[in-house]
């Protein structure tokens, strides 16, 4: 009977050492942590990755997602959704973060800047305001790095110049403002025409009153919907250290922080960014969160060697993230395949993701940057010709490339082929 009790007793401490995130120098007790996130809300995927299939070249991949079409679907950590779901709600918005959620996304996407109190928030930029809120429809312009001038007739004068940062306000007057598609008229002459430039490929019908977020409330957001969390600390625009003192390593632990005083799992925290010195940061002082970090590539280098990719992996990157079309090639064959350097980070063990799937106009106008690997645009074959070759990529990236999630703006296409493909 001893022995029994103290194998169970055994037991019991081996399954909550891996529900929680010990180590020495933070408090780890067990009413500051929580489980992973398994509370996913029902799968909705709408038309558009049916619509897409149907659009689909005959053949063996358009047979297997042609089959898939009843579901049931569920949500998939391959389905990242891109600031939430940004081909149709503003861009981190509370909104866009639940339409991503419903459409089954299992990892959701905030942009971690700061606010001129050092409150963090979720902004693609620092400063873009002015192209993703309504500030310059509020007194707040004034307050912009850059505000808008008019002349004495009341032209605006200065649109390409305009800059609106969240340094330049108060968290408080942050939550004063509204979420809207990201664009800008720099050809403008008054705010009305600057504001209304939403590209061709997205819709403003869901752009009113798009309801802005602290980096706070999109963990607790994402946390209820049972989602699990990709935070991009971004690179600040104004000059580090913030105003003499605040430094990018406090940016860094501040961000993290806020994840730990919500209890979060650093299982469920995907941390990224562009600057390789964050990752490093992390390895050294968060080692948990490190785990999984995610360091951005945007050099736009697919000639990244092997040799240099093992340095990185050295260093303590584990998981790599280009966009799209650096992992992809055409063969002589007209195939679309893996690139050199998607060979390269196979052969250097690292983990790959990537950006960003639905984020481009048609794919029978090219696709423009994200496929610009595969359509003629850097000599290749042009082998992309219908919307429907998005499945096409999509694939060569999940069974070729061997990635683990695909950034979209409009998870239901990736949560679609994923529940298809079993990932």
């Amino acid at each position: 009977m001893q022995v029994r009790t103290h194998l169970l007793t055994l037991l019991m401490t081996l399954v909550f050492s891996q529900l929680t995130f010990a180590d020495s120098s933070h408090d780890n007790s067990q009413a500051n942590v929580k489980r992973i996130g398994q509370h996913f809300s029902a799968v909705q995927l709408g038309p558009r990755p049916f619509f897409l299939v149907n659009d689909m070249d005959e053949g063996a991949l358009k047979d297997r997602l042609s089959r898939c079409g009843k579901g049931p679907f569920r949500p998939s950590t391959f389905s990242i959704g891109h600031r939430g779901a940004a081909l149709q709600f503003p861009e981190h918005t509370r909104e866009s973060y639940v339409a991503a959620a419903k459409m089954g996304a299992g990892i959701i996407e905030c942009d971690v800047t700061f606010t001129k109190d050092r409150e963090l928030v979720c902004r693609h930029s620092q400063c873009d305001l002015h192209t993703t809120t309504n500030i310059l429809a509020t007194p707040l312009a004034s307050k912009c790095s850059v505000p808008p001038e008019f002349d004495q007739n009341g032209v605006l004068t200065n649109a390409k110049a305009i800059q609106c940062c969240t340094s330049d306000i108060t968290l408080a007057e942050f939550k004063t403002l509204e979420g809207k598609m990201d664009a800008a008229n720099t050809a403008a002459t008054s705010i009305e025409e600057y504001m209304d430039a939403t590209p061709s490929f997205r819709t403003d019908l869901y752009s009113a009153h798009g309801t802005l977020m602290t980096h706070a409330e999109y963990i607790a957001l994402v946390d209820d919907l049972g989602a699990d969390f990709t935070p991009e600390l971004k690179t600040p625009s104004v000059t580090m250290p913030f105003e003499g003192d605040y430094t990018q390593a406090d940016f860094a632990q501040q961000m993290i922080n806020e994840y730990r005083s919500a209890g979060i799992h650093p299982r469920r925290v995907w941390a990224q960014s562009f600057d390789f010195d964050d990752i490093l940061y992390w390895n050294q002082n968060e080692p948990w969160f490190a785990r999984q970090a995610v360091y951005l590539d945007g050099s736009e280098d697919a000639s990244t060697s092997l040799e240099q990719m093992q340095q990185w992996k050295a260093d303590g990157m584990k998981v790599l993230a280009p966009p799209m079309w650096m992992l992809l090639d055409v063969n002589e064959n007209g195939d679309i395949v893996p690139s050199q350097y998607a060979k390269n980070a196979k052969a250097a063990g690292l983990k790959l993701i990537t950006w960003t799937l639905e984020r481009s106009g048609l794919l029978k106008d090219n696709g423009g940057y994200y496929y610009q690997s595969v359509n003629g645009s850097l000599g290749k074959a042009d082998v992309i010709d219908n919307d429907g070759d998005t499945f096409t990529v999509l694939d060569v990236l999940a069974k070729q490339v061997g990635v683990i999630g695909v950034f979209s703006d409009w998870p239901a296409t990736t949560t679609f082929y994923a529940n298809c493909m079993n990932l």
